[in-house]
């Protein structure tokens, strides 16, 4: 438990991410593993790649990993490979990244939204079964800023319909739901390794995890161009392989992310600390689950009064996300409107992240909620 001594607040900057903070203590190790790929010349998959292949699919508790070039492919990928397209739906929440219904579109499905918990900002499984039509064939869960969604219920929907679940675990790996892993409890998961997340590359990076054999093999064809012999190609894949100078990085990295994923924890205790009897609504994590915190996001009123606020003070903060993507220009051939899921509407005016990355200080933690409490009063 960290310390509740109160200190006086002294100006200082306190950004959303310090990546440099973080490569400081761990750059001779990265240095020294992309020199070793560089000086073996193996420029496209390799050793480096079927080793974090190996690690990922362990720590996730899962048989089989493809090491892919970003998550946004991890998820392209698998539903390329699940052979989901042009007539087919699949069902996923409005309020996450972009990638998430972009992917269902480029492969020629229909994405069809569902509204999310208020508490915990994931997809409410209450609601999924009223959005299964003839048409639908997968749902994708997103576990949103570290916690993983409900995934019983949403299982017994998939098993009930005959549906594939993919989950989006791209800010969540090693997160766990009833003990189980984020990705393990799907037909698979998809993570991401961009350079702000708990696991994060030297650049675009992701990976997919099964326990499907005959998947993984063809997730392996899949994301070179649907080859499966030299210049013999079975499926129309794409180019959504990992480089291995990122596996390199990523290397050196794992092994800290158990050690990062308790600082952020460690740090969201004290944010709650900080925040208690105050009009702000912390984070709620369920208790059958296990965050790794990937955002410490907040709600309250006058959010965006209070975002400029904070900058005066440089303080960095960040809103995910701030327009749900059923209001998105590009989606509004999909016929939704303002109003059709309240929740994520709410959540998109109301909720900011601040900074949560393990090198933050107790001073850096006080100076953020002196500000806010005070602004908040």
């Amino acid at each position: 438990m960290k310390s509740k001594m109160k200190q006086e607040v002294q100006p200082m900057h306190v950004p959303l991410l310090d990546l440099k903070a973080q490569y400081s203590k761990i750059r001779e190790e990265i240095l020294e593993a992309v020199t070793e790929v560089l000086d073996s010349q193996y420029c496209i998959g390799g050793p480096k790649v079927a080793e974090l292949e190996e690690k990922i699919a362990q720590i996730s508790d899962c048989k089989y990993a493809v090491g892919v070039s970003s998550g946004t492919d991890a998820i392209l990928c698998s539903l390329m490979s699940l052979d989901i397209g042009a007539g087919d739906e699949v069902i996923t929440t409005p309020f996450t990244f972009f990638a998430t219904g972009g992917c269902i579109t480029r492969t020629g499905a229909k994405p069809v939204f569902v509204d999310i918990d208020p508490k915990t900002y994931n997809i409410n499984p209450e609601l999924i079964d009223k959005a299964v039509t003839e048409k639908t064939r997968a749902i994708i869960p997103v576990h949103l800023f570290g916690q993983m969604a409900d995934m019983d219920p949403i299982m017994e929907i998939a098993h009930k319909h005959n549906l594939y679940v993919i989950e989006d675990a791209a800010q969540s790996i090693s997160a766990t739901y009833k003990g189980r892993k984020a990705g393990s409890i799907g037909t698979c998961g998809c993570f991401s390794f961009f350079p702000s997340k708990n696991l994060g590359g030297i650049g675009d990076g992701g990976m997919i995890v099964t326990n499907d054999e005959s998947l993984y093999k063809k997730m392996v064809c899949m994301r070179n161009h649907g080859q499966t012999d030299e210049y013999q190609h079975q499926y129309i894949g794409g180019n959504f392989r990992l480089d291995p100078i990122q596996a390199a990085a990523l290397l050196v990295k794992l092994p800290y992310l158990d050690e990062w994923s308790k600082a952020r924890r460690d740090n969201a205790v004290y944010y709650d600390e900080r925040f208690a009897g105050s009009v702000v609504e912390t984070p709620y994590i369920h208790p059958d689950c296990v965050s790794i915190y990937n955002q410490y996001v907040i709600r309250v009123p006058n959010r965006d009064e209070l975002l400029e606020y904070l900058e005066s003070k440089n303080i960095s903060c960040r809103v995910y996300y701030p327009l749900p993507l059923h209001l998105q220009p590009c989606f509004k051939y999909l016929g939704y409107k303002q109003g059709d899921f309240p929740e994520s509407e709410k959540a998109a005016k109301e909720v900011m992240a601040l900074p949560i990355y393990p090198e933050l200080t107790d001073e850096m933690i006080d100076y953020v909620t002196e500000f806010i409490k005070a602004k908040k009063k």
